[in-house]
């Protein structure tokens, strides 16, 4: 009997699954896909990381240890993982991705500028903020390419010794005398001391105690003319215009850039999966664009992606025990992948009876008890 049953191998639970197998436990990882795949958060090519995080400061610890880690994974692998280009934190100084942004650096000691609209416009021509606005310039902050990272991951854990069974869905747990059973879609069960839980966007039907939502997201991507690669434009975040946008320089000969939170986000099952972009879902990212970015506003339409976000109510991650013998981890869309490595080694942590050196009360899943 194995000692650890890792159900869902995206994101997340890839990490767990190496992490455990480096360190010697015997573990099992299951997911009714192949990771990378296009069903899940992760699709998509690129994802931020930074270090001020408007989020909460609570989270600037964990991102510390994460920033070792993608370096230690890149260094083992000779795989580059992890593009640097800064980052921006855009909008009125009141706002929460400005104010968030300098709460956690000035806290936390973190290297930061911050610039008024001229200098933003010296700085990075590409960007039109209006008088009152400002930015807060993360000189750490990147982007990740998922795909490459959860392949790579999964990699190490197969040569560490973990048993990964891709193409087995999951229907249900339940802790036993001597441990966990999880029941397979095929009507077989693995057996394991103990589990972690690491679904995605099919928390819901697995974690149904907590309150989360699996909502529908497009990311669109554009080819504007020069200027847009990562020496030349930063990753970048801006509260504007009653939305949130993003955008990610070039990669692969695309720009990113789309909206956090869409103005009606829509609820949808993992089962039947986030449909794919329409036709005119463009459309009002190209108009929040185009006071703010012309560049991108006119540039020629790429494509978008469609993914998933599931979501808590506070949108701050479930990461902890909910018994003696399982860990749970969710609730990470929007603004989870940068935290890969380091949440692997805590649920690794949270499975083994060793006591992580976090905070992790902001992430209990008993909060929303």
């Amino acid at each position: 009997m194995p000692e650890v049953i890792v159900l869902g191998l995206g994101s997340m639970g890839s990490a767990a699954a190496y992490t455990l197998a480096a360190r010697g436990v015997d573990v099992v990882g299951v997911d009714r896909f192949t990771p990378p795949h296009e069903r899940g958060a992760h699709a998509g090519g690129t994802r931020i990381i930074r270090m001020t995080y408007a989020e909460g400061a609570a989270y600037v610890p964990l991102l510390r240890r994460t920033y070792r880690l993608w370096a230690e994974l890149e260094q083992a692998t000779g795989i580059r993982l992890v593009t640097p280009t800064g980052g921006l934190n855009l909008g009125r100084p009141e706002s929460a991705t400005v104010s968030g942004a300098l709460t956690s650096a000035r806290e936390h000691g973190l290297a930061y500028e911050l610039l008024d609209a001229d200098a933003i416009r010296r700085r990075f021509p590409q960007f039109h903020p209006a008088e009152d606005e400002v930015a807060v310039l993360d000189t750490a902050a990147g982007f990740l390419t998922p795909e490459i990272a959860i392949s790579t991951i999964l990699g190490l854990a197969e040569r560490a010794g973990a048993t990964l069974r891709f193409g087995t869905a999951a229907v249900s747990y339940s802790e036993t005398a001597a441990g966990v059973s999880v029941l397979l879609a095929d009507g077989s069960r693995l057996e394991a001391e103990r589990l972690i839980v690491a679904p995605g966007g099919w928390a819901p039907g697995l974690l149904g105690d907590l309150p989360l939502r699996v909502e529908r997201r497009v990311q669109h991507f554009w080819r504007p003319g020069p200027g847009y690669t990562p020496a030349e434009f930063p990753a970048w975040i801006w509260e504007a215009g009653g939305l949130t946008a993003y955008g990610v320089p070039a990669y692969e000969g695309q720009v990113k850039a789309a909206f956090h939170a869409p103005p009606k986000p829509e609820v949808v099952d993992a089962d039947a999966g986030a449909e794919p972009p329409r036709p005119d879902e463009e459309l009002p990212v190209r108009d929040w664009l185009r006071p703010r970015l012309p560049g991108l506003a006119d540039a020629a339409y790429a494509g978008g992606k469609q993914c998933l976000y599931t979501l808590t109510p506070d949108e701050n991650f479930v990461i902890g025990p909910v018994s003696d013998r399982v860990t749970v981890a969710a609730g990470f869309s929007g603004h989870g992948f940068k935290f890969v490595p380091v949440v692997g080694e805590i649920l690794a942590d949270l499975a083994t009876d060793a006591v992580p050196p976090y905070d992790l009360a902001l992430f209990s899943p008993t909060r929303f008890r």
